[in-house]
């Protein structure tokens, strides 16, 4: 059947697609123009090769490397690509920090958790900045690989990676010509923990002016006393995991220094408690089916989401500090049976439900590394020097968060998918049609009418 116009309904259809991507494009590349001014260099300005880099970014390619980049991307030259990343002395510092602000201009506030978390990624030889035979939390073992610790600005509905630090081995740090070679600045050559990282982070993403109720992480984190306590001298809440085998009091403690029973021998210097120690485990198998409370977190899929859980006042002391710290001990038990218990140094009138959803917000820096990694990259560099390094990954991030509320390649396929439905009533074009249609739009820059 033709219309009156001679036209095929079909073709009519993918007309206003298309249409509607070069929208997409144009407001893509309005965005670009927002962050031009980042690019300049001695008179110069190389925002014409980071949009050629973010377009290739959202090629079909499973492997997002400069080769793929340059057949794929209109204009795009490979030697200007590798020059841009290893030699352009563009300030990706300053990139971030935009980065960051924007992004908690859209979703930061009083709701937000900046979520805290490191990533492994695989390598293989022994060049790449960084990496070393240590811990992949992705593949549950130790492997060739390089990590890096993130922080991640959430709201519940959406997440940015606002943050990034390369966690640097002690074979690297203590090894002057290697950091040398891979171009790692001084103020960088000191060993520092992933926790250490972390508290920099919140650090500069409180410089930055982001804006968040919360610092979530998880247990390696938690477990960390000089990490917690930092985050209280700045006066910042916190919600983190701990460990079953983490030490406990349901009652204050009240350490105490020991006196001499006589005036002879040396005096105590270790610190000891009235309480009696337990584990979050025994707490956990103490809890009684009446005692959890179903708390709905986020909206999923398939509904409401919601996770059983049960809260407490307990007592942590480190051992050291002459008052235990009176905080919320919360046991949380997801569908699939997992139990996960964290802490939080919340207000005594903080509710169970602000606390659960509070925690349920680290889902959003897991799926910022999924996106990254399988949509962006992430993991398809190969540079042995860190300035190309924290460029590609300042870039990354930069194009996650390119349409408000940040999350683009969720947001871009999402209102791909929108329109192509709304134009035809049904899902007949397909998902793959509909990221095609937009990538070749942004891909060559489409924006004629």
């Amino acid at each position: 059947m033709r219309t009156s116009g001679g036209s095929s309904p079909k073709k009519g259809v993918f007309c206003r697609a298309r249409q509607a991507m070069r929208g997409i494009a144009r407001r893509f590349g309005t965005f670009c123009d927002m962050y031009t001014p980042y690019f300049g260099v001695a008179g110069y300005n190389v925002s014409r090769q980071a949009r050629c880099y973010v377009s290739g970014l959202l090629m079909e390619e499973p492997r997002k490397n400069m080769e793929r980049m340059e057949e794929y991307v209109e204009d795009c030259e490979y030697q200007a690509i590798q020059q841009f990343l290893t030699d352009s002395p563009w300030d990706d510092q300053a990139l971030q920090v935009r980065i960051a602000q924007d992004v908690s201009r859209e979703i930061g506030g009083t709701n937000a958790v900046l979520c805290i978390d490191e990533t492994a990624i695989t390598k293989k030889g022994d060049m790449s900045v960084g990496v070393a035979r240590q811990h992949n939390g992705r593949l549950g073992k130790t492997d060739n690989c390089q990590v890096g610790v993130f922080a991640t600005l959430a709201n519940g509905k959406f997440g940015c990676i606002v943050g990034k630090r390369l966690y640097l081995p002690k074979k690297w740090t203590t090894d002057k010509a290697r950091c040398d070679q891979a171009g790692i600045p001084k103020d960088r050559r000191t060993f520092k923990t992933k926790p250490q990282l972390a508290l920099e982070l919140v650090d500069e993403a409180i410089a930055a002016g982001v804006k968040f109720r919360y610092v979530g992480a998880d247990a390696l984190y938690g477990n960390n006393p000089q990490l917690l306590r930092g985050l209280m001298e700045r006066k910042i809440k916190f919600i983190a995991d701990v460990h079953m085998n983490q030490g406990i009091y349901t009652e204050d403690p009240e350490p105490y220094l020991p006196r001499r029973r006589t005036s002879i021998g040396p005096k105590y210097k270790n610190l000891r408690c009235r309480g009696i120690v337990q584990t979050v485990k025994s707490i956990v198998s103490s809890i009684e089916d009446r005692q959890w409370r179903d708390i709905p977190v986020r909206e999923s899929t398939k509904g409401t989401l919601f996770h059983k859980a049960f809260h407490r006042q307990v007592w942590l002391w480190d051992g050291d500090e002459r008052k235990a710290q009176c905080w919320w001990l919360v046991i949380v038990k997801r569908d699939d049976g997992v139990i996960k218990a964290f802490i939080s140094n919340a207000n005594a009138s903080t509710g169970q439900g602000e606390l659960v959803r509070g925690h349920a917000q680290r889902f959003w820096i897991e799926r910022s590394f999924q996106d990254a990694k399988t949509s962006l990259g992430m993991a398809d560099y190969r540079t042995p020097d860190i300035p190309p390094l924290y460029s590609s990954f300042s870039l990354k991030f930069h194009l996650r968060a390119g349409v408000p509320p940040c999350i683009f390649i969720h947001k871009f396929w999402l209102c791909s998918h929108e329109r192509a439905h709304a134009y035809t009533g049904t899902n007949s074009m397909g998902d793959q049609l509909q990221f095609d249609l937009a990538v070749q739009s942004i891909s060559g820059w489409g924006v004629s009418t």
